[in-house]
């Protein structure tokens, strides 16, 4: 589980992750994963180039920031051009269920595998037990002795290359910013319309809230294109207990059936709570997205808001919204908006005309081909390809391509720092050094315990195997009886303050197949408390190309703790990631024994987490993050490092914005997804105003 808020700690507990060695990883993986192949739950897209012809605007990227842009600016009546370098898979089985988001994470359609530098320190990096390397056979190891000729390749970092990005195999996980971060962008910039308050109203304007049960209602949104429901795990185990239930009241009503025969014995470790009737119950009427001044300040145990619908319980995307725009059709069956998608498109530059006082975007150029970006495992490590073709557009390109994108392709086009661009002969057009700069992520951990009988939760489930008795039962059912699949696999998230904490909550790797070592046939029976350090002090973190191939990835270093901050800073998110794991490790000793079941911690081994001095060196050595934000940063007029001012314009370009997670200029709490979504809205208004003005 995962969890946090700016200037906090977040933890949160469940049966996700494992260890495959109590050492070491020590895991060989093949580049080519045999994969069981499923209908669809749906219709997907054709892959297609863009068409032959001229646009108002093309997005670049079809994630969490460029679909809901170019939806909004087609429905106001403008013609669009969306591209992505990957195709549309959001109705594949894996994307569609919550309980599969960890097998979407590494369905070879979806995946683009960067593999990370968490050190500069080639000793250090080595360190680390999740590191992968490429052997002779070409197949991917991950741990601390890799056969003798393998590559070293680096931390796999799974991102999404498709139509909804990332949003297609994240944990659905729904939660606001703090306050703090909007008021931040505010005071940074000078630009008032950051406010919270004002960005809460995006919110409320995307939000389509379906769950079952709500306290603070006022805080959100009923008629927006994202679906948002909760008590998904609660509610599930309840349905696996053969529970007939009327609404969350009923549920902790019906509290003591479970604890003496159900579900939630082996799933809801709260007995850190005053009552175990009184804590389900603060526990299921709590929201998480309050509006309440305290919210972000306020340590607390809550479910988490999911981005699904209720009682339909799919993943909810803004791969829906495009879709349906895309789609659209008047009743005389002509395309009712002008929104175009071209997939397996991949932008190799932006076109800027340089005859003007400012450089001006005019198109993109691209190549069309399926894997051709060389972060798809499918990819060729050796040769070239792909159909060239330009597209042009009247009014703005809009780069939306990711945090590790969206820099590169800057720097392709010429845009970025000078002596960056010159070593790899790209001509400069706009000297700005603080592209690819200011990267930025969280430190996360987890602590892993193995019980010693299986969750009821999830015993008959096989994960879509042949026979799967849990799919069938989704399938076959209605909201709560949909059964087990209706969880993303996250159970609960403690938000709490560590002693390192400015005002606001602050504390929640991958490896290649580590999707194969959760939960399993055979392995049911493990729980983690995952800590992530919300609102790191670490911003020298880098985003380099290593060619002028767009086909190539670029170097991607995150210099953790001492190595990109000062020892004061450093010292700060250390020890804040310390109490972090204190707390999982005291959350797992204390999982009540209610059938007899005992808890053994396996991961780390205790006497790591028994030792302070050893903990530290543990955390230095494995902590990884997977929230990559900041590398094209908004900024004051007079930052030197600021690539964009406040309504996403790239400096000194005329035509270009960024909108995604590369422009926030600070790292947003917990979890970035719906901030995204926030920002992508906001991004809308701020250029149809601009056509109006």
């Amino acid at each position: 589980m995962r969890f946090s808020i700016p200037g906090a700690l977040l933890c949160a507990g469940a049966s996700l992750v494992t260890a495959t060695n109590k050492e070491d990883i020590n895991f060989t993986y093949p580049r080519f994963p045999e994969q069981a192949r499923y209908v669809t739950l749906g219709p997907q897209l054709e892959a297609a180039p863009p068409a032959n012809k001229t646009y108002e605007y093309i997005v670049v990227g079809a994630g969490p920031g460029g679909s809901p842009l170019a939806a909004r600016l087609a429905m106001a009546g403008h013609s669009v051009l969306l591209i992505d370098a990957g195709g549309d898979h959001g109705n594949l089985r894996e994307v569609k269920i919550p309980a599969m988001s960890i097998w979407s994470s590494e369905r070879s359609e979806l995946t683009w595998a960067y593999y990370t530098h968490h050190y500069e320190d080639e000793k250090m990096t080595k360190k680390d037990r999740k590191l992968t390397y490429r052997t002779k056979e070409g197949n991917l190891y991950s741990g601390l002795n890799p056969p003798e000729g393998a590559e070293m390749l680096g931390n796999y970092y799974p991102r999404v290359g498709g139509v909804g990005g990332c949003s297609q195999h994240n944990a659905l996980i729904s939660i606001l910013p703090t306050n703090g971060d909007w008021n931040r962008i505010k005071e940074l910039t000078g630009d008032d319309s950051w406010d919270a308050e004002k960005m809460r109203g995006y919110y409320k304007k995307i939000e389509k809230n379906e769950q079952p049960f709500l306290v603070d209602a006022d805080a959100h949104g009923y008629s927006g294109w994202l679906k948002t429901a909760i008590l998904s795990v609660v509610l599930g185990a309840a349905a696996s207990a053969g529970m007939e239930l009327k609404g969350p009241l009923a549920l902790v009503r019906k509290l003591n059936g479970l604890l003496t025969g159900g579900a939630l014995e082996k799933l809801l470790p709260i007995n850190y709570l005053t009552g175990m009737v009184d804590g389900l119950a603060l526990l299921l009427l709590h929201d998480m997205n309050t509006n309440s001044p305290t919210r972000d300040s306020t340590p607390m145990l809550v479910q988490m808001p999911l981005s699904m619908g209720a009682p339909s319980y799919e993943r909810s995307s803004p791969r829906d919204l495009v879709y349906n725009v895309a789609t659209a059709k008047n009743p005389d069956g002509s395309k009712k908006y002008q929104l175009d998608i071209a997939t397996n498109t991949l932008a190799t530059k932006v076109n800027l005309d340089t005859t003007g006082v400012k450089p001006k975007a005019t198109g993109v150029d691209y190549l069309y081909g399926e894997s051709l970006y060389r972060a798809d495992p499918r990819a060729s490590l050796t040769a070239d390809g792909g159909i060239p073709g330009s597209v042009s557009a009247t009014r703005e390109v809009i780069l939306s391509a990711g945090t590790f994108n969206t820099p590169q392709i800057l720097k392709l086009s010429g845009v970025g720092p000078a002596d960056e661009l010159e070593k790899f002969n790209i001509t400069v057009v706009k000297n700005l050094p603080g592209v690819g700069t200011n990267l930025q992520d969280r430190y996360e951990l987890g602590v892993t315990a193995e019980a010693s009988s299986d969750f009821q939760l999830v015993k008959k489930c096989s994960y879509l195997a042949e026979g799967d008795e849990c799919y069938e039962q989704y399938m076959n059912n209605s909201g709560a009886l949909k059964g087990p699949y209706t969880t993303g696999g996250l159970a609960v998230g403690y938000f709490m303050m560590s002693s390192q904490a400015e005002g606001e909550h602050d504390i929640w790797g991958y490896f290649p197949g580590y999707s194969t070592h959760i939960l399993t046939t055979t392995n049911k029976n493990h729980w983690t408390w995952l800590v992530l350090k919300a609102h790191t002090r670490n911003t020298a973190d880098t985003v380099n190309l290593t060619s002028a191939n767009p086909r190539d990835t670029p170097k991607i270093t995150f210099h953790n703790l001492f190595e990109g901050s000062t020892a004061e800073d450093a010292s700060k998110d250390l020890q804040a990631v310390v109490e972090g794991m204190h707390w999982a490790v005291k959350s797992i000793d204390e999982i009540p024994s209610l059938d007899g079941s005992t808890y053994t911690q396996v991961w780390p081994p205790r006497n790591v987490t028994d030792d302070d001095a050893a903990l530290r060196e543990w955390i230095g050595e494995e902590v990884w993050g997977h929230h990559a934000s900041c590398s094209c940063p908004m900024g004051a007029e007079n930052d030197p490092v600021a690539v964009l001012d406040s309504e996403f314009r790239v400096r000194g370009v005329e035509g270009l914005r960024v909108v995604d997670a590369s422009a926030f200029p600070k790292i947003v709490g917990t979890f970035p997804v719906l901030s995204i979504y926030m920002m992508s809205e906001k991004a809308a208004d701020v250029i149809l105003a601009g056509i109006t003005a």
